[in-house]
């Protein structure tokens, strides 16, 4: 078969075209810029749209509008466009618009190296909106998950009608890797469920036993009422607390309670070992290539690789610290998902390696951490 060599936002590109993706807008931004020309070249040709906004905040309202009118879109950026995203990303919540947000995170705060890898936006993906309500976030660790999971973004943004975000890093984004694409088990695509028929339509009422309301696009036959505010089933602003609550509960409930549903990650385990590693994003490269040292030199650990990282999947962090006497967690920063894992798991004691420079993790780090073998 024949193999391409591509860099991992060439990658996602590829992926969300062949996920249905027909409109993309953003504003350039090291290092996510590669992306905006990717989609340039690709989307034209199969009648799609590419938009250069003024801004990144006219960039993601351009794609909310095209989500609402019923396109598949995607946008792009870094962690200051992700700052400037933040109204849109809450407006997108609240109003359940289909999005996906590629995040090429490079190294913070601010302006900061542009051109330095980091995964320093990990918490503010999840918590940089107001109101507070869950978003996807998925972590690919090479360019083959930057086309798989970019795939599975939109199939989640379409079933659950949410942002989802894909929190690349610039190592990955920038590095060519040699790619057999026709090798990949790919997903199927996925569309928006449409409301039931022959009843009125309200844009935010759910059947019973569903939690996600049907779609209609705006322009078309049927009246779509659309608000940033707080509204009831029917699009209108509401202030009775009783809709207030069912409809933000509602927001919560239906990712937090499907997270099983979406729970990328790779388990590497090992016989007889008490030791893991907990690594995502680039980092888990350089862990992989630990977990296989060790293990080749009978020094069992066990490595598991996290590719969903919000909703914070429990169950699957749960089953792998089992029988494990210590927890190894990685990050390209200086702290921040590890919380989340130590409120799981509030009897292991966790170890924590974090580094923030412009560098990557490399192997003789985590062995230097792990100090044992």
């Amino acid at each position: 078969m024949a193999r391409s060599l591509m860099e991992g936002n060439e990658a996602i590109a590829r992926g969300a075209v062949a996920a249905g993706c027909r409109f993309f807008a953003g504003y350039p931004i090291t290092p996510a810029t590669t992306i905006y020309n990717n989609m340039l070249n690709l989307l034209p040709p199969l009648g799609g749209i590419v938009l250069q906004g003024e801004d990144e905040i006219a960039s993601i309202g351009f794609c909310l509008g095209a989500s609402m009118a019923g396109m598949k879109v995607m946008t792009a950026t870094s962690g200051p466009g992700i700052s400037l995203y933040s109204e849109h990303i809450s407006f997108a919540i609240g109003s359940e618009i289909p999005i996906v947000i590629i995040d090429v995170q490079r190294l913070g705060p601010s302006t900061g190296s542009a051109t330095r890898g980091a995964d320093g936006d990990i918490n503010f993906l999840r918590w940089g909106n107001s109101g507070g309500m869950p978003v996807i976030v998925l972590a690919p660790v090479d360019i083959k998950d930057c086309i798989r999971l970019t795939m599975h973004a939109f199939n989640l943004a379409e079933k659950f009608r949410c942002p989802v975000f894909i929190a690349s890093n610039k190592e990955i984004a920038m590095t060519r890797e040699s790619i057999d694409v026709d090798a990949l088990d790919l997903p199927d695509q996925i569309e928006r469920c449409s409301p039931p028929a022959g009843k009125p339509y309200f844009p935010f009422q759910v059947t019973e036993g569903q939690h996600v309301p049907g779609f209609l696009p705006i322009g078309g036959k049927v009246l779509v009422r659309q608000t940033s505010s707080t509204h009831g089933q029917n699009g209108y602003i509401t202030t009775d607390h009783g809709e207030i609550a069912r409809i933000l509960n509602r927001l919560q409930f239906k990712l937090e309670s499907a997270i099983d549903q979406f729970s990328f990650y790779d388990l590497l385990p090992a016989q007889g070992s008490d030791t893991l590693i907990i690594a995502y994003g680039v980092t888990a490269r350089a862990a992989k290539a630990v977990y296989k040292e060790f293990n080749q030199h009978g020094v069992p650990i066990s490595l598991l690789i996290l590719k969903t990282l919000w909703p914070i999947p429990a169950n699957t962090i749960r089953k792998a610290v089992r029988k494990m006497k210590r927890v190894l967690v990685l990050e390209m920063n200086l702290g921040q998902y590890v919380h989340e894992i130590e409120r799981l798991l509030p009897d292991i004691s966790l170890d924590f390696y974090g580094q923030m420079n412009g560098q990557l993790i490399t192997p003789a780090k985590i062995k230097e951490r792990l100090a044992i073998g």
